[in-house]
């Protein structure tokens, strides 16, 4: 993951001569004419490329490989994200920050220290008070469930965790729905392993996605505030998952197209 001024300066050049680009960078997310793919979710998209297939954002990802067979089933009215996110989603800096912490180390990744402390700001604030993260969790998870209106807030934070993103993740449908087959569902898509036995103390842990392809889903229960609400915890390797292993997913479609 170089960033956006490694992907503007190549990938003109690789489309240019032919190949198809899958980039990690958040540059050409949101243009209307590339493909913003997770695998799991809206794999026909990969086919509507023109040279550019977009990675999507790390955090959006693992969510919405939870939410598109809910979606499908009940018709998704309303998203609330709350997210927990490593520091390796920083980069090797972010990971430093929080080894240097506990050694009384200042910070130079985060504008305060991470060791021992909870950060509600990801990249960049906007005018809008609501930060550069947050915005593209918004934005991506309306683009890939196809619903340019859907409503969506989000809080993103970062914790002192080494590697796994972790969400919660309240929903609102526009149908009712069984619990029992909600698990079901989840349970039956693809990339998904529900892990869901509060009786055993049985969540998703970071510890546990670390490694792993599989987005981790557990914590599913009815949220009584609303009608029609669920509440989800949703937890994924950020670096497999929400990234390498996302484009190679991508990649995979496209070679079996050949």
């Amino acid at each position: 993951m170089l960033g956006g001024e490694v992907s503007k300066k190549f990938v003109p050049t690789a489309v240019s001569t032919g190949c198809v680009a899958i980039d990690n960078s958040s540059v050409f997310r949101m243009c209307a004419d590339v493909p913003l793919v997770v695998p799991e979710v809206n794999p026909q998209k990969v086919f509507e490329n023109k040279g550019i297939i977009s990675n999507p954002n790390c955090s959006t990802i693992q969510a919405v490989v939870a939410l598109k067979p809910l979606d499908d089933k009940y018709h998704i009215k309303r998203i609330v994200y709350s997210t927990y996110q490593a520091v390796s989603g920083a980069g090797r800096q972010g990971i430093l920050d929080l080894e240097n912490g506990e050694k009384d180390i200042p910070p130079k990744k985060f504008p305060h220290p991470i060791y021992n402390n909870c950060l509600p700001q990801i990249d960049v604030f906007l005018d809008d008070g609501y930060t550069k993260e947050e915005h593209k969790m918004i934005d991506e998870t309306r683009k890939i469930l196809d619903k340019p209106s859907l409503p969506i807030t989000a809080t993103t934070v970062r914790v002192p965790v080494k590697n796994g993103h972790s969400e919660s993740i309240n929903l609102e449908f526009e149908d009712d729905f069984d619990i029992f087959e909600v698990r079901q569902l989840l349970q039956s898509a693809p990339g998904i392993l529900v892990v869901d036995e509060p009786s055993k103390q049985y969540y998703p842990l970071a510890t546990k996605a670390d490694g792993y392809d599989d987005v981790l889903v557990g914590r599913i229960r009815r949220d009584f505030s609303v009608k029609n609400g669920l509440n989800l915890w949703v937890v994924a390797d950020n670096l497999r998952k929400g990234a390498a292993s996302n484009a190679v997913q991508i990649l995979e479609l496209l070679v079996k197209s050949y």
